[in-house]
């Protein structure tokens, strides 16, 4: 699905009217346009599925990996920050990092791969609990893995800005799959890692 710019550019010339302000002064003239080109570039990861975005990132290594089964060896990225929208209010989540551990099964994702995949599923009309079973699920399709966890934390503009006006309130998320949800010693493991 690709993101239709013109239809932007006209939609939001419209806010401009309903604000009571004339979109064909001089600062604002050009910001449909400047607004369509940003949308198109922050909801880039509407134009593909979880199961495209796994494609795209689906670069593991095999060779040099020796596991042992039933192994609790743990591969975690932390600190990964990203950005995203409510789909709610359309209001920015901010400030906000993710985690991503998983127990390799025969493969390991590239690191780098991590980070684009948590950036492509935040650039979606989002809630924050979806993007971390998003990033489950893709990081589960490309390692092989069932034993995957995501933990997110963010402020949203929604409660940071209008509303309640909380600025500083953080929410936090957890996706837990495979013995990341069973396995207390694993998730004791990965928490004490993730502080």
């Amino acid at each position: 699905m690709a993101i239709d710019v013109k239809a932007i550019e006209q939609h939001i010339k419209g806010i401009l009217i309903a604000l009571g302000d004339d979109p064909n002064r001089e600062g604002l003239k050009d910001t449909p346009k400047r607004v369509a080109k940003m949308y198109e570039e922050v909801f880039e990861g509407m134009c593909y599925s979880n199961d495209e975005i796994a494609e795209m990132f689906n670069k593991t290594f095999e060779d040099d990996l020796s596991v042992q089964e039933g192994s609790n060896d743990m591969v975690l990225m932390k600190d990964i920050e990203i950005f995203s929208h409510c789909e709610h209010h359309l209001a920015l989540m901010y400030n906000m990092k993710v985690a991503v551990a998983y127990i390799p099964n025969k493969k390991i994702i590239g690191l780098s791969k991590i980070a684009r995949i948590a950036d492509m599923v935040g650039k979606r009309l989002q809630l924050q609990e979806r993007i971390g079973t998003d990033i489950a699920y893709i990081i589960q399709k490309i390692t092989d893995s069932e034993d995957v966890a995501v933990i997110i934390e963010g402020e949203h503009g929604c409660m940071t800005t209008r509303g309640i006006k909380k600025p500083g309130t953080k929410t936090i998320t957890t996706t837990l799959r495979g013995r990341f949800n069973t396995d207390i010693t694993l998730n004791n493991k990965l928490m004490m890692l993730y502080k």
